[in-house]
């Protein structure tokens, strides 16, 4: 569906591509919204499509992060008054990097007209967009929308439908090329569907779960999980595959496993998916007076950061588990441990890159439990 877009259309009036995607800040947040309210008043009778992760000069397919904020439809019903239905997913090419991905967009219009429900950024409430060539611009809706990109975006998304080979040569390099070194899996659902994943299999009482964990639904190229660090159960049945999400929180190296998300995908027999995702996360709570120990060591230490000083080899051990306590204090009641959080960003992405991943994963829980 991508290489079609990309191959086939400039922006136009029911495609727009990105270089990445912002919605952690206001101006970002606002004109994602923007895009979205445009698009689905331009297109109320087919999909429309936002690809995210490509060059605007030269079409170059340069990827973004694996993005699961699964909340994104949250957000879009907060701020607009008769929302499309909208889905993020994130697509795997091969010559990207590891955990690389591309992001496609794919907005349903509802029939009705869409508009900002409050005021955000410098857009106020009842505004109205529109495409205009490839530009999303308010409009006053006085006019009737003519139906003129229905049969163009269904020959698109007919091309774009994936064959037996295809399938075959994906799980196979799945299989035997992504993840020779790790158990790997797959199992077909409604005759139709193809589920692959891997990871490293751990038996822990009555349950099974996976680390280092890779899921993709093959027939549609969509990458559904990656993550070197979390835990991951994985049940299926004959209609859904359901994968539960846990994260290692703890303090001075006693860790538990916490379940975070519930992602469950639902197959029909006409040939559709959906996607249902539950934050099922409740915050471990710990002692206070412990928690304001921890919570100052890790202040001298980013402190020493700051300074350019030296820090000392139990220091550097601290520094790698200073996102995650950093996070446990704000999920206790520290609030100001959330912009110490921030502050920690540029100088542990210059400090260690191993370091800044793991901050990158804390950040992500955080803006998983935010959009809840």
């Amino acid at each position: 569906m991508i290489k079609n877009l990309l191959a086939h259309n400039d922006e136009n009036s029911f495609y727009d591509k990105k270089r990445k995607l912002n919605i952690g800040e206001k101006e970002g947040k606002a004109k994602f919204l923007k895009h979205i309210c445009a698009l689905s008043n331009s297109n109320p009778k087919n999909n429309s499509y936002i690809v995210i992760g490509v060059e605007d000069e030269d079409n170059k397919i340069v990827g973004v992060d694996f993005f699961d904020d699964s909340k994104i439809q949250n957000l879009i019903n907060a701020y607009l008054t008769n929302p499309p239905i909208v889905q993020y997913e994130n697509i795997y090419f091969p010559h990207l990097p590891k955990g690389k991905v591309v992001g496609l967009v794919t907005i349903r219009p509802n029939g009705e007209i869409t508009s900002l429900r409050k005021n955000i950024w410098k857009y106020y409430g009842g505004s109205i967009f529109l495409r205009d060539g490839s530009i999303s611009m308010p409009k006053v809706f006085d006019i009737e929308i003519k139906d003129v990109n229905s049969e163009i975006v269904q020959t698109i998304e007919k091309s774009a439908q994936n064959n037996i080979k295809l399938t075959l040569d994906s799980v196979i390099n799945f299989i035997n090329n992504e993840h020779a070194n790790l158990e790997s899996h797959y199992q077909v659902f409604k005759e139709q569907f193809v589920v692959c994943w891997a990871g490293i299999k751990q038996k822990k009482r009555d349950k099974i779960f996976y680390s280092r964990v890779d899921i993709e639904l093959i027939n549609e190229q969509v990458k559904l999980f990656y993550s070197a660090l979390d835990q991951v159960e994985i049940t299926y049945n004959e209609d859904a595959f359901t994968i539960v999400e846990y994260v290692p929180l703890g303090l001075q190296n006693k860790y538990q496993y916490y379940p975070l998300e519930k992602v469950t995908i639902t197959f029909k027999p006409n040939g559709m998916y959906a996607i249902d995702s539950n934050l099922i996360f409740e915050a471990p709570q710990f002692d206070k007076k412990t928690l304001h120990h921890i919570y100052n060591t890790n202040n001298v230490i980013l402190e020493k950061l700051h300074k350019n000083i030296p820090i000392t080899q139990n220091e550097d051990y601290d520094l790698r588990n200073l996102p995650a306590t950093y996070m446990i204090c704000y999920l206790n009641g520290f609030h100001e441990a959330r912009n110490k959080l921030d502050e920690a960003r540029p100088l542990l992405k210059d400090y260690d890159q191993d370091i800044y991943e793991l901050y990158k994963a804390t950040i992500r829980i955080l803006r998983k439990i935010k959009y809840s």
